[in-house]
């Protein structure tokens, strides 16, 4: 259900919203138990380029090159980036947040992270195409990435539910992990919808397709096959549209 200015408007009241990935995540919207509340129209367009670029980072993301590793191998590109003891990577004093974090698109070889600093890097370069530079820059100063350890202007926050909606961060969780491999013990990725998932180190690959590739990283004789999870991790949007 949608309902703006407390008010519950149907897919076809949105005259305005035309773009064929937009008008899907309305209908998807429309048609589940949970509450999606704005304000105004303007958040709720926003939210819908936010996903809509969240999807358009992971997909750069995913051509660039960048390598999976743990946090003991990471690797960034020194021009822009300190790398720190636990593996995170701190901006460099005087450099451009933007000209940093889109680095990594450009220059994806000379990156290697684990799939929760990928989760947060398309997260600040749809941050980045939905809000535009001057702003990402000012509020960005001394970017960080590292694991889920996000900046205070880039709130995220969890719920249970298989809501599921395009530009949706979820999580494969697999229980028997491989102790030798514990950086597989899950993966998060983007949803796409229509059953492709974005997740660094296996691609946009299906549910099914992830499922397998992580239940050949469990440790012998394991008893529970990885799954799904029913929990969806999303920025603040209401907060960035502001």
């Amino acid at each position: 259900m949608i309902r703006i200015n407390h008010q519950v408007v149907e897919p076809g009241d949105l005259k305005g919203i035309t773009k064929p990935i937009e008008k899907n995540i309305i209908k998807l919207m429309a048609g589940y138990h949970s509450t999606f509340d704005y304000p105004t129209i303007h958040q709720l367009e926003f939210e819908l380029l936010y996903r809509t670029n969240t999807m358009k980072a992971a997909e750069e993301l995913n051509k660039s090159g960048a390598k999976f590793t743990t946090f003991t191998y990471a690797f960034c590109n020194k021009t822009y980036w300190d790398r720190l003891a636990n593996g995170g990577f701190l901006l460099k004093p005087s450099i451009s947040p933007s000209t940093a974090i889109l680095d990594i698109l450009k220059n994806g070889k000379l990156y290697a992270f684990e799939c929760s600093t990928a989760i947060a890097i398309v997260l600040y370069i749809a941050t980045l195409y939905s809000i535009g530079r001057q702003r990402f820059d000012l509020l960005f100063e001394r970017l960080y990435l590292m694991d889920w350890q996000f900046d205070e202007d880039l709130p995220i926050y969890q719920i249970y539910s298989d809501d599921f909606l395009p530009g949706d961060v979820l999580h494969f969780n697999n229980p028997d992990f491989d102790p030798k491999q514990p950086h597989w013990r899950a993966e998060n990725v983007i949803f796409f919808g229509d059953d492709k998932y974005y997740g660094h180190g296996v691609g946009i690959q299906s549910a099914s397709t992830i499922i397998n590739f992580l239940n050949k990283k469990r440790k012998p004789n394991p008893k529970n096959s990885a799954y799904l999870m029913n929990m969806i991790s999303r920025p603040h949007y209401l907060s960035l549209s502001n």
